[in-house]
């Protein structure tokens, strides 16, 4: 038996734990929501992803029982084989007609969506341009793919610009621009109209990743690019937040495309296609998100995050700006993100401390999230167990 390999994992996990880097996984004895149940007691949750409040919401939950009760737990098998059931066909003209493409196709995770959408439609004769705070999903996609790779600093411009020019004059035939919608550890907003008008200008196509921007930001929750009025070649997106809380990834594009990332998409003809429970609670939320009860639930969490921003300024805390309802408290050191965590759950808050190699080392942080389904008075508690856990820590006077 290799025991150095195993002493080497102990060495290492001993290391990630010195430097206060162990990121722990608490157990939750409940259903999603505003307040959840950890450790024997009911807690606030503010480090979830879902905008809407609807992983947790009856219809939701009914429409993926009735899925399951109606095409059982799973397929066995990948969509080309023997996998493809009706509500997956359903789920697909859904959602694309939800953010106003012509197709999609359906993968087990977002991550996926991302992993797949670069190598089956560009070469080595191409070139990638990416947001150098894109998702690692993006970043692994774009590592599996041949061509060239560009970089650029976040939401700049002028740096955009200057990779575009050196994708043209080093030869590409296609040139893609990826970037997230809204940048999930940040809260930022990609600036979808500047890199629309660049795009056009070096003739590239442009990918956006709208994990945490599909359901709530835009005219009907359509996403990033609606937000800012602008039309993008490729969307991926995910059911696991704002969209029912399950799981799942898609690519929204022309229907052409669609049809090669079907016949060349390795995680999608390697996977098990989506579970029908998870579709039909996808569905479900989709009609909700689209509706006139999802723009009273969007105009929630906006409100929500402006309370919360405003309270937590106040109180002295160093918040990243933005209007997202990603609002991450700044820290810095990954230990007192920690301990920062672990004394808000002692006084009734669930959030987590996020450090490398999620940020950038120096860069730890809390990210706190809203959901339509807080309350102002739940906004005003946490805000309270802030203070009293800043104050104790030395983070705030």
């Amino acid at each position: 038996m290799p025991t150095d390999f195993y002493a080497r994992v102990r060495s290492t996990l001993d290391e990630i734990d010195q430097q206060g880097l162990t990121k722990p996984e608490r157990v939750i004895a409940s259903r999603q929501g505003p307040e959840i149940t950890v450790g024997g007691r009911q807690v606030l949750n503010f480090c979830a992803n879902n905008y809407l409040g609807l992983a947790g919401d009856e219809r939701v939950v009914q429409a993926g029982i009735e899925a399951q009760n109606r095409w059982g737990a799973g397929t066995a098998s990948v969509r080309f084989i023997c996998g493809t059931l009706e509500i997956h066909k359903e789920l697909e003209r859904a959602i694309a007609d939800y953010l106003g493409f012509e197709d999609t196709i359906l993968f087990a995770a977002a991550f996926d969506a991302n992993g797949g959408i670069f190598e089956p439609l560009f070469g080595e004769e191409d070139a990638i341009v990416s947001d150098s705070l894109n998702h690692a999903s993006i970043l692994d996609g774009v590592r599996l793919c041949k061509a060239k790779r560009y970089r650029f600093a976040n939401s700049d411009m002028d740096e955009l610009e200057s990779q575009l020019k050196a994708a043209r004059a080093a030869g590409a035939r296609d040139i893609i621009i990826a970037t997230d919608g809204a940048f999930s550890m940040d809260g930022y907003i990609a600036r979808l109209k500047d890199i629309r008008a660049l795009a056009d200008k070096y003739d590239a196509l442009i990918m956006v990743d709208d994990c945490h921007a599909t359901g709530f930001l835009g005219p009907q929750g359509r996403g990033s690019y609606a937000h800012h009025g602008v039309e993008v070649d490729f969307v991926t997106g995910t059911f696991g937040k704002a969209l029912g809380g399950a799981m799942g990834g898609f690519i929204c594009a022309r229907s052409e495309v669609v049809a090669l990332l079907k016949q060349r998409a390795r995680p999608y003809l390697f996977s098990n296609a989506l579970a029908p429970a998870v579709c039909g609670s996808s569905l479900e939320a989709i009609r909700i998100a689209q509706g006139a009860e999802g723009d009273k639930l969007r105009e929630q969490v906006f409100a929500n995050a402006g309370r919360y921003r405003a309270a937590m300024s106040e109180a002295g805390f160093s918040l990243l700006e933005g209007e997202h309802p990603i609002i991450p408290v700044m820290l810095g050191d990954a230990k007192l993100a920690q301990d920062m965590a672990a004394r808000m759950l002692e006084l009734g808050v669930y959030v987590i401390g996020f450090s490398f190699p999620v940020v950038p080392r120096g860069q730890a942080r809390i990210r706190t999230q809203m959901s339509a389904a807080h309350t102002f008075e739940q906004i005003d508690r946490t805000v309270d167990a802030f203070k009293q856990a800043g104050r104790e820590l030395g983070v705030i006077a």
